[in-house]
């Protein structure tokens, strides 16, 4: 079972997809029961996820692997696995799903066979996109899971919502085909698409040295492509209208898990492939990654749509992942992956939460609210419990990612050129938490305190049972993973260290144990 549980966890959604939609093409009326079968088959997915957490998954190297041949006349195969690094990942992704066709319940009324079947197809390719260990194989998941989201802002979206598909879907897809002529130039340096393969020529040094300036250009095509999926300023013009158009369950996905795909593949692919180019392009990495911490938080400060204050938030929040992966030490790269995490639960959970009063008032414009707290003291009290979160409050998950990784950078001898301190950066970096207080306390006076202004806001009705218990789980992971992040940061030490020490410079390069580590501490 274990050998197949990997490939199981890909295949249950897309079954389920097609049980949807043969379920819908049998029984046409029937139309409230696709939510059912999809929050099924998406729980029973996120149930069978937690198996991934078995046995020894803090050691390096990946696990419930499956390795079998796929195309034999290019030598491509079906490798997957996971490791420390992976493995939240997809835990994130199977949570996040049923929770979003949970907040979909009355939201959506038109074809609603078709939108829970785009979620679950899109489920098994996200979930592809973390497992896969071959090269053509990560592609094409890669590729695969923007064809449902496409559909997902397209159809469901608000009025815009084909200007943002369209938009989104050019700038992912541009990205991506650099990743592909880089992933073709991989395979004919190597001869082969696996990866665990190329890291072993790599380390065996039979493989290492890349013709010319190939590894530049091969980091750059798949920088290029992930930076847009990030988004790291400045491609990140795609994600706010995206966010803003799509329905509530598809903006939860693209914050929660689509995003990470970028994160992800320069965490996987560009630093322990070509680490020669990652210490060379750190510099430029860097000070993308700071223009984005601000400007995503100083554009948010402005913004009159709450959603679109979200957004925009997110482009901050990721500038900070990419800041810690491209430390090189392991407090960075390490919260850098937890603030990923912290990213798909705290603003997954913002977005929902706007979602819930979206579908009372129909309304996101922050001038339209008010008071709120005095008619919905619940939703009061999760949305203040979960800004705090997205702020970085100590206690709450988002400050143990952007203290480890403000911690990492600062220690950082990352930065070359025309950044010569790391700690100036780290200190740049750092009003970017300043900036996330002031955007979002100032949204929460002016929508939840003070009078009520608008009549049609003092009859709104409070969270109901469904949609306190969708946010339930995400409440409990803030209070958690900010209070407890051992369990996260132990199961995920030896795979970082591991990418670390293969993209670390000569005279830095140690041992595990040699690294004091505040978890091990």
């Amino acid at each position: 079972m274990e050998r197949y549980l990997i490939t199981t966890l890909i295949l249950l959604p897309v079954v389920g997809a097609i049980v949807v939609a043969a379920f819908g093409y049998i029984s046409r009326k029937a139309e409230t029961q696709y939510r059912w079968l999809a929050l099924g088959f998406s729980t029973a997915t996120f149930a069978l996820s937690l198996l991934l957490l078995k046995g020894d998954s803090a050691a390096a190297g990946f696990r419930f692997g499956q390795d079998v041949p796929w195309i034999g006349a290019i030598g491509a195969r079906y490798h997957v696995g996971v490791d420390g690094i992976s493995l939240w990942l997809v835990l994130l992704t199977t949570l996040l799903v049923p929770i979003s066709i949970l907040s979909s319940w009355h939201a959506i009324h038109e074809r609603r066979l078709a939108f829970y079947t785009f979620i679950l197809l899109l489920e098994g390719a996200m979930i592809g996109v973390f497992v896969s260990l071959d090269l053509l194989l990560f592609y094409l998941f890669f590729e695969a899971s923007l064809v449902p989201m496409y559909f997902l802002i397209g159809i469901w979206g608000g009025e815009r919502r084909i200007y943002a598909a369209i938009k989104f879907f050019i700038y992912t897809a541009v990205g991506s085909l650099l990743m592909l002529v880089g992933i073709i130039a991989l395979y004919y340096h190597f001869g082969t698409f696996d990866y665990t393969v190329m890291l072993k020529a790599i380390a065996d040094g039979t493989a290492h040295a890349y013709p010319g300036r190939w590894e530049f250009w091969l980091f750059a095509a798949f920088a290029l492509a992930f930076s847009i999926k990030v988004p790291l300023f400045p491609f990140h013009t795609w994600l706010p209208d995206a966010h803003t158009e799509a329905p509530t369950a598809g903006s939860v996905i693209l914050a929660g898990v689509l995003l990470k795909m970028g994160t992800y593949g320069l965490m996987r692919f560009n630093l322990p492939l070509f680490p020669n180019a990652a210490r060379e392009f750190a510099w430029l990495m860097i000070t993308l990654a700071v223009i984005g911490i601000i400007y995503g938080a100083l554009v948010a400060m402005v913004q009159p749509d709450v959603k679109r204050l979200v957004a925009y938030s997110s482009v901050s929040h990721m500038g900070f992942v990419v800041l810690g992966l491209f430390s090189f030490t392991e407090q960075g790269m390490q919260g850098a992956l937890y603030q990923m995490l912290n990213h798909g639960v705290s603003t997954g959970a913002l977005f929902l939460i706007v979602g819930m009063i979206y579908e009372r008032r129909h309304t996101r414009m922050i001038y339209e609210f008010g008071g709120l707290s005095q008619p919905m003291p619940w939703f009061a009290t999760v949305f203040v419990i979960t800004s705090l979160s997205s702020v970085g409050l100590p206690l709450l998950n988002g400050f143990v990612g952007e203290f480890l990784i403000m911690l990492g950078m600062w220690t950082s001898s990352a930065t070359v050129g025309v950044i010569q301190h790391s700690y100036i950066v780290t200190m740049l970096a750092a009003t970017g938490v300043i900036w996330a207080a002031v955007y979002m306390l100032w949204m929460l006076q002016r929508v939840l305190f003070g009078r009520v202004t608008n009549e049609k806001n003092a009859r709104l009705s409070d969270l109901n049972w469904r949609e306190l218990g969708l946010l339930a789980p995400l409440l409990f992971l803030m209070l958690y993973m900010g209070a407890y992040p051992r369990p996260f940061l132990y199961r995920s030490q030896a795979s970082v260290n591991e990418v670390r020490l293969r993209v670390a410079a000569p005279q830095s390069r140690g041992t595990v144990a040699e690294n004091n580590s505040p978890v091990q501490r």
